[in-house]
């Protein structure tokens, strides 16, 4: 399937977010650790999430996330201090992407799990039971689903956690959020030095909790605003107070002339009209951003040169290489320079007659790359139903923001 998209000559609306999949996920499995009586509220109706709500209610032997890759990284952990053995699966994508690294750490805490196919990748069997814990040393710059999945199990333990992280720590939010949520139901869990993370041995409470809006949806729109010759959008839910890391969003925005006003229902984003001349930025902390500015930055006519995308890589798809292909059909030749950095500097070659927009199962390619219609007229989106991964409405809230979208199976 595809879509065709034309963008309005203005966006004036005001959209409800989804909630944020980052938390629905975490308060998921910390309330089942939890052994919860109240079931976390205002989850996200998204894939990631519904996988995960269906995995902690099944019986079933073998466990498929699909495409989830958060699912399979906590799902893993969360299975290894729990009774039974299950087959943990998923896409064919998904067996491709790397999980050595938990497994290996879990194995050192004493869990039982084995490969079903290729050493390092899923599908994995997995042999629930109560582990030791104790001392782990893990480097700083693997997936912080890694560290985050590890973390959450901890109060269970025997012995609690004491994690050390060597070298360079990347998405250092993403675990500040999940050590908050752990901290929320219960757990006493603290950052002891720059590197060092101790979870003491005490079981997590049951509390009622509800999920906030997703900063992450919001950068798409934050995108449209900045695209736009004219807007005024109010998201709905977002606060700035976020435990999440790309609450980032509103203050990077700033360089591409939108200011964020908070009001008691959300945010509302405003054009001032005064952007940078070039975009320098490190995405080490926020790499779900990245698309986002890079077809931003592009479409704005501003140069610039991102570093800290080494994660993009082990997403749902390489992402470094799709942005490169896609936006050279929209007629910006971007340069990968060294690892995990990705540069445009002004170079143009003719737009593609007619582009269509492939995202490779990638729900983030497809959001980034349909507020390009306010710039370049009638862009095609291959596969534009990869958004439930994350924001199942998304097409539908840019109807409702003006944009004219035709199907095309």
């Amino acid at each position: 399937m595809q879509i065709h998209l034309t963008a309005p000559a203005s966006i004036y609306t005001e959209i409800q977010l989804p909630a944020s999949k980052s938390i629905s996920n975490r308060a998921l499995i910390i309330n089942a650790l939890a052994k919860g009586t109240y079931m976390p509220e205002n989850l996200s109706d998204c894939d990631d999430t519904n996988v995960m709500i269906k995995a902690l209610s099944s019986q079933d032997e073998t466990i498929d996330i699909m495409a989830a890759g958060t699912a399979m990284r906590f799902l893993t952990a969360f299975l290894s201090v729990t009774e039974g053995t299950r087959i943990i699966t998923g896409t064919k994508r998904m067996q491709q992407r790397p999980i050595e690294i938990l497994v290996n750490a879990l194995k050192i805490l004493g869990a039982d799990i084995k490969y079903v196919g290729d050493n390092g990748f899923p599908p994995l069997r997995i042999s629930g039971k109560p582990l030791e814990g104790g001392a782990i040393s893990m480097r700083g710059n693997v997936s912080s689903q890694y560290i985050s999945a590890l973390l959450m199990i901890a109060p269970v333990l025997k012995k609690g956690l004491q994690m050390t992280l060597t070298g360079n720590i990347i998405s250092k939010p993403y675990i500040d959020l999940t050590l908050q949520l752990m901290k929320d139901f219960g757990a006493e869990a603290e950052w002891t030095n720059d590197n060092r993370i101790e979870v003491l041995p005490k079981p997590y409470t049951s509390v009622p909790f509800k999920v906030e809006s997703d900063w992450s949806a919001a950068s798409y729109w934050y995108q449209m605003a900045a695209l736009s010759s004219e807007a005024k959008i109010e998201l709905l839910g977002l606060f700035p107070d976020s435990y999440q890391g790309d609450s980032k969003v509103a203050e990077l925005f700033v360089d591409l002339g939108i200011e964020t006003v908070f009001t008691p229902k959300g945010a509302l984003l405003r054009k001032t009209g005064i952007c940078c001349e070039r975009m320098d930025y490190n995405f080490i902390n926020e790499p779900d951003l990245a698309q986002t500015f890079v077809v931003t930055c592009a479409l704005m006519d501003i140069p610039f040169r991102f570093s800290g995308l080494q994660s993009l890589k082990i997403k749902e798809t390489d992402r470094i290489a799709a942005l490169v292909t896609e936006l050279g059909k929209l007629g910006y030749v971007l340069e990968e320079s060294g690892k995990g950095v990705l540069s445009w500097e002004g170079k143009r070659e003719p737009v593609s007659e007619n582009p269509t927009i492939k995202t490779y199962e990638d729900h983030r390619m497809a959001m980034a790359f349909a507020p390009a219609s306010l710039r370049i007229p009638a862009i095609t989106i291959f596969e534009p139903q990869v958004v439930t991964k994350s924001y199942p409405y998304y097409w539908e809230d840019l109807a409702k923001a003006g944009f004219s979208i035709l199907k095309n199976d």
